[in-house]
């Protein structure tokens, strides 16, 4: 079966609103025949209602499997929100602060300032990244201090726990004090082991518990059994793309050491639960968590701690390379539209994955967006990304009609 087939087979799920989304079809039918995307998934929520889904192309090429509305993907760091939001869980329930010492809770985490003075980490402080901490993949030398320490960024294969994880963590330097700067880091990891601690049981089943259960994302979890459903991971090329190989290293950023990738990962149950990049799911139960926050949390989180999530943490810090934004406690929160050069208002909820993922929550529009691909980086940071978000914004221009 060709592409073009599969472009015009039941395969793929029919938009509910030809008219007013042509332009999503057109983007994603353009980045489908250029070959800048194998497979996707495209999910809109739009006041309340599912408005738009399409699955389209190859979740696996080389088999001609056809991508599907129930696909799995690997969701790299999708998986922040969910477990971002399974922490705020437990502080609705009181069994967690908001600016708590996590000191108090993982003894043995205790990274120290480069002057190797003691340093205080709070729990706010992991959710937005502004713990001091980084990620392996992010280091420009090979051979850099995380390299050297072992540590994982959750993407791996690696052999170790999740406590020895942290542990060759807090053997390296914090970057800054904490609360004084953003970085993008293995964060929720640390995150997660803390949801462990409070809940005495493995993170899986604590975000099960917390999260995925009462919500019904039964496609969400650390690992999957259904080698079926999950979609094949792509790397960008030309002239198209390559599938990822296992151990390969894939930079998002130039100049960066970049990520090692083990696709084998997503089968491993005894590989550590990597809170910040290690869950699989589908499109439609990313929409229904995404959604569930919109709406202001359901029975399980207050909205009040929603806006605290969707609240800029950072004290007007810069992000690298995304002008406008500040990040919140779980994702990014767009602060100037304008700097941004985007439709989206300001407040919007945003984040990506690496294995092609991008999100976004624009509250003040009611729209939820979830773009799931199995092509790295595109998916995630390449045109398709921002054509998909300015072909939404058309798509609920004023006078369109659902």
């Amino acid at each position: 079966m060709s592409s073009d087939a599969i472009e015009n087979s039941k395969a793929e799920t029919e938009p509910l609103s030809a008219t007013s989304f042509a332009a999503v079809d057109a983007v994603i039918s353009q980045a489908l025949s250029e070959k800048r995307l194998v497979g996707a998934v495209v999910m809109i929520c739009w006041q309340g209602k599912i408005s738009y889904q399409r699955a389209a192309g190859w979740a696996d090429r080389e088999s001609a499997r056809p991508m599907m509305q129930d696909t799995l993907f690997r969701l790299a760091s999708v998986s922040k929100p969910i477990v971002s939001a399974a922490a705020m869980v437990l502080i609705q329930q009181g069994r967690l602060q908001l600016d708590q010492p996590i000191n108090s809770l993982l003894a043995d985490f205790c990274p120290r300032l480069p002057n190797g003075d003691a340093a205080t980490i709070t729990l706010r402080q992991l959710l937005s990244h502004t713990a001091g901490l980084s990620y392996r993949f992010l280091e420009t030398d090979p051979q850099g201090p995380y390299a050297r320490a072992g540590v994982s960024d959750g993407m791996d294969n690696a052999g170790h726990s999740l406590t020895e994880n942290l542990r060759r963590l807090a053997s390296v330097p914090l970057l800054y004090t904490p609360g004084t700067a953003w970085g993008y880091s293995l964060a929720v990891d640390v995150l997660g082991a803390v949801i462990e601690q409070v809940c005495g049981q493995p993170l899986g089943k604590a975000v099960k518990m917390l999260i995925t259960d009462p919500l019904a994302m039964h496609d969400t979890d650390f690992y999957t059994d259904q080698p079926q459903r999950l979609a094949t991971p792509y790397v960008s090329d030309t002239p198209q793309p390559h599938i990822l190989a296992e151990n390969e290293y894939v930079s998002p950023f130039e100049g960066a050491v970049g990520i090692c990738y083990s696709p084998q990962r997503a089968y491993n149950a005894a590989a550590f639960p990597s809170a910040g990049a290690g869950m699989v799911g589908s499109a439609p139960d990313l929409l229904h968590f995404l959604e569930t926050l919109r709406q202001g949390g359901g029975v399980l989180i207050s909205p009040e701690l929603i806006g605290e999530m969707a609240r800029d943490q950072t004290s007007g810090a810069l992000l690298p390379d995304a002008p406008g934004y500040g990040f919140g406690l779980g994702f990014s929160v767009l602060r100037d539209p304008i700097a941004a050069a985007s439709p989206e208002s300001a407040g919007t909820w945003r984040w990506g994955g690496a294995y092609g993922h991008s999100w976004f929550v624009d509250p003040q529009r009611q729209l939820s967006v979830v773009a799931l691909t199995n092509t790295l980086y595109e998916g995630m940071s390449g045109a398709f990304v921002t054509e998909l978000r300015d072909a939404v914004y058309a798509g609920i221009a004023p006078g369109s009609a659902l």
